[in-house]
């Protein structure tokens, strides 16, 4: 796999660690190599390889100027003893297919890691590849990342007191969940900075690449000895771990008998910046058997609409909901399928994320939806009918799962399985204990106000435990309390900046 390039110019070309170093393309648009599918897995393998075999042959093919032994000692250091599993994303069967047809259906639990949350697997593996990219002496990395939930304490506790790293956080004030506020509040580490903006998740993240092109901010900056990079999913280094965990799904099912190799299964993917699903389909273009990718969205239907109809209209309602990490207006990482899917075409590319800027929505060719369409299909669940499938897959299954996991429940009961698919399986991406309240209440149970209350109600009726990491936040000191509007946000990354490289 040679070099990457923009979504939106196929010139200049970067290395994977420059890539990844960068987190953004000079010009906007997101890294991207047109080498994706040249080198494939061999599936007749995949059944006797475990997770961190598999993390060093895939990321190996993605990231060919990273040594093998880089890549080993990135995979040691991020998955040794870091996950609750040591499948790090095991399958657990369904007892109850989700849809009438009976296809056999497995949940893959993301959820095992120090944050309780999908983005871990990725976010654990970041800061390992960053350290093994190579700045001038002295100069420090500033990850500046927008969050709707998840991806900031991931990134947090990926980055904390990192060498040669500072990280800068900002979510929507109000519009996380309690129990995500404090993982991100109390977060230690010398070299850390959490905010709060007054506005949505598309507002900060917005705001995220304003600041990246800022030059006079970036020149300020690097005189100081820093430079910016991301952690969201636009940064290709998060994008690479999470297509492993696609290969390890299917060595699972291969291992407990569930199908044989070549068989095709079908993804359902919880999803509202497109990175999670873009994952499966790296994983497709590299040889895996993928029947279907089906994206699951919340009220915020951006990519249900985007895929029923060819237009991405991002002028529309936005909502706050229980599933709060999917509450996104603008999928960043849906660039990247609009590429590949495009045949490589940068300047359909750039011409869609320019209208998508000025006027608020594109319009894809005909065709170019026919053959999205023929690889991805998706579907949307409404506050109801995440509380209906969280009670559903409880009564049906015994099992327990979060808002953002429901809305995929709900879209698998909907949409019959591709024909040919030998088992679905549904991405869980958060620990229900996330969301307790939201869940205790979807099951009937009687919640009190304060979410540790929830998580003791919640464990006693389902016999399931809270993480240690999400219950001890009860007695953490709160480190972070500030509020910015988004037009302050530059400032507030220079000035955390500053603090770091002075207490550094």
């Amino acid at each position: 796999m040679g070099f990457y390039h923009s979504t939106r110019s196929a010139s200049p070309t970067f290395t994977s660690k420059e890539a990844i170093r960068r987190g953004i393309a000079p010009d906007g648009g997101l890294f991207v190599s047109d080498d994706l599918g040249g080198t494939t897995i061999d599936i007749s393998t995949l059944a006797n390889k475990d997770y961190p075999t598999l993390a060093r042959e895939v990321m190996g093919a993605l990231l060919p100027d990273y040594s093998a032994d880089e890549i080993a000692a990135c995979v040691d250091e991020a998955y040794t003893g870091t996950f609750a599993s040591s499948e790090v994303t095991p399958l657990v069967p369904l007892s109850q297919a989700p849809n009438a047809d009976g296809t056999p259906t497995y949940v893959m639990e993301l959820f095992g890691g120090p944050t309780s949350a999908f983005k871990d697997v990725a976010l654990q593996m970041l800061p390992r590849l960053m350290a093994r990219t190579a700045g001038a002496e002295g100069e420090r990395i500033m990850i500046v990342t927008a969050t709707s939930g998840d991806t900031g304490k991931a990134a947090l506790a990926g980055f904390a007191d990192a060498p040669g790293c500072g990280i800068t956080v900002f979510y929507p004030e109000g519009k996380v969940s309690h129990v995500q506020n404090l993982q991100m509040s109390t977060q230690e580490g010398a070299n850390v900075a959490v905010c709060a903006v007054r506005g949505n998740f598309d507002d900060a993240q917005t705001a995220v690449k304003q600041i990246f092109a800022n030059k006079e901010l970036g020149e300020r900056l690097a005189a100081g000895g820093t430079i910016l990079s991301s952690a969201n999913s636009i940064n290709v280094g998060r994008l690479v771990p999470q297509v492993v965990y696609y290969f390890a799904a299917y060595a699972q099912l291969l291992r407990a008998g569930a199908i044989q190799t070549g068989d095709a299964v079908e993804f359902c993917v919880p999803t509202g910046n497109f990175g999670d699903i873009l994952a499966g389909y790296y994983a497709k273009r590299m040889g895996l058997p993928v029947a279907k990718l089906l994206v699951a969205s919340d009220k915020n239907n951006v990519l249900a609409d985007f895929l029923a109809t060819g237009t991405y209209d991002r002028e529309r309602p936005f909502y706050t909901t229980t599933s709060p990490s999917m509450d996104i207006l603008v999928s960043s990482n849906l660039e990247r399928m609009l590429y590949y899917l495009a045949d490589g075409d940068c300047e359909l590319v750039a011409d869609l994320m320019s209208k998508l800027t000025d006027e608020g929505n594109y319009q894809i060719p005909a065709e170019l939806l026919e053959r999205i369409r023929t690889v991805f299909d998706g579907g949307w669940a409404d506050e109801d009918q995440v509380a209906a499938a969280i009670r559903r897959c409880w009564d049906e299954n015994s099992y327990v799962i979060d808002p953002h996991t429901a809305c995929g429940y709900h879209v698998m009961e909907q949409t019959a399985a591709v024909e040919g698919t030998a088992c679905r399986v549904l991405l869980s991406t958060a620990s229900p204990y996330k969301f307790p309240k939201a869940v205790a209440e979807s099951l009937g149970l009687f919640c009190p106000p304060d979410d540790f209350a929830c998580m003791e109600v919640l464990a006693k009726h389902t016999g399931t435990t809270a993480p240690a990491q999400l219950a001890g936040l009860k007695t953490k000191p709160v480190r972070f309390e500030d509020v910015v509007d988004v037009a302050d946000m530059g400032s507030y990354v220079e000035q955390a900046a500053s603090r770091i490289a002075k207490e550094a």
